[in-house]
């Protein structure tokens, strides 16, 4: 499956005049918004318990270094930047290299725990999307200041806008706040996130995006700290009724999407589809290259994750290309190889 999913993505990439590694980048920057699924290190700087930048996480990127990746190695956003042609990946916004001829072919603006909700991102002092739409807009200025208006509007408007969030909103929100959960049934809940959705994307459209893909809802009672918090004692399973929410807020995002693709001129909207793909390599991992798919790769593999998941960590495993997930909420640098492969396929019309 993996080997054909990348076969697909090359020959696809071929009819574009371009293929992975080679050539010049099929957009002129790619702009990533978000949560930790995404987060290249911004949280870095940020008071928040929610940072990846110490051991064992990056173990596998380059030079074995700890970046606030939440991953052993590459997100799926880094193998998007590969498979786009870039030869470097977006730069975080608050890091010490989001500055001059870097800007030009893209940044990072997500933060770990990020949601639709900006409540979400407050719990943990995450920041909000509204605030990466406004480091979005100050980052536009400095593009400009840089190549010229004309240039600049032609950057953000051949640029892919990628948006993956909405985890932290179920998981770390809403699924243990008994007042929320009390006041809102998930159905409810998901169209209260909607409204947040739609009123994001006006807004990033108004700012001149015109090129957005945004990732659905993973199977959230497959995420190992799901199992773990919310089924049932010695239930190794997926929690359904978590999946059930997810399918559901998912096809809301579908048909929200299509009614700001028709009401929106000129906008390119893909919703990028990663809940079956993960969902696959988790009910098959074997069929998939891997040998683990219920528990983590960090510590014991039920809960870990950020500060929980640290070079003291007992039982991590040795090696993280057989398992699906990487920490307690997070996928694997092999597991983001096939998400991003994937995600290629999908968001041709993006590209196109």
């Amino acid at each position: 499956m993996k080997m054909f999913i990348m076969l697909i993505s090359c020959l696809v990439l071929a009819r574009l005049n371009a293929c992975v590694g080679t050539g010049q980048p099929l957009v002129p920057a790619l702009i990533i918004m978000g949560d930790s699924v995404v987060d290249a290190g911004n949280n870095n700087r940020r008071t928040t318990l929610v940072k990846a930048n110490f051991p064992p996480y990056g173990r596998d990127f380059f030079a074995h270094n700890a970046t606030g990746r939440f991953s052993n190695g590459k997100l799926a956003t880094d193998f998007t930047a590969e498979n786009l042609g870039f030869t470097s990946y977006p730069v975080p916004y608050l890091s010490q290299e989001a500055n001059g001829t870097n800007l030009l072919t893209g940044a990072n603006f997500a933060s770990g725990a990020s949601g639709f909700h900006d409540g979400t991102s407050l719990l943990y002092n995450a920041i909000t999307l509204n605030q990466q739409l406004k480091n979005y807009k100050e980052y536009q200025n400095k593009v400009t200041n840089i190549v010229g208006r004309d240039r600049a509007n032609e950057i953000f408007a051949g640029a892919i806008h990628l948006l993956s969030t909405g985890t932290s909103d179920f998981l770390q929100s809403y699924y243990i706040n008994p007042i929320l959960n009390r006041i809102f049934t998930p159905d409810r809940y998901s169209d209260r996130l909607m409204k947040f959705y739609s009123t994001f994307i006006q807004n990033l459209y108004g700012v001149g995006a015109r090129r957005i893909g945004v990732t659905t809802l993973p199977p959230l009672g497959c995420l190992p700290a799901a199992i773990t918090l919310f089924a049932g004692a010695g239930d190794n399973n997926c929690v359904e009724r978590l999946n059930r929410d997810a399918v559901s807020f998912n096809t809301k995002l579908n048909n929200t999407s299509m009614n700001l693709t028709n009401n929106l001129p000129g906008l390119k909207l893909i919703v990028l589809d990663i809940y079956n793909p993960l969902l696959n390599m988790v009910m098959n991992p074997a069929e998939n290259g891997f040998f683990e798919a219920r528990r983590a790769c960090c510590g014991t593999g039920t809960m870990e994750t950020s500060f929980l998941c640290n070079s003291r960590s007992v039982g991590t495993c040795s090696n993280a290309t057989s398992y699906v997930f990487w920490d307690g909420f997070h996928p694997s640098e092999a597991a983001n190889r096939v998400l991003a492969a994937n995600l290629l396929v999908q968001g041709i019309p993006l590209i196109s």
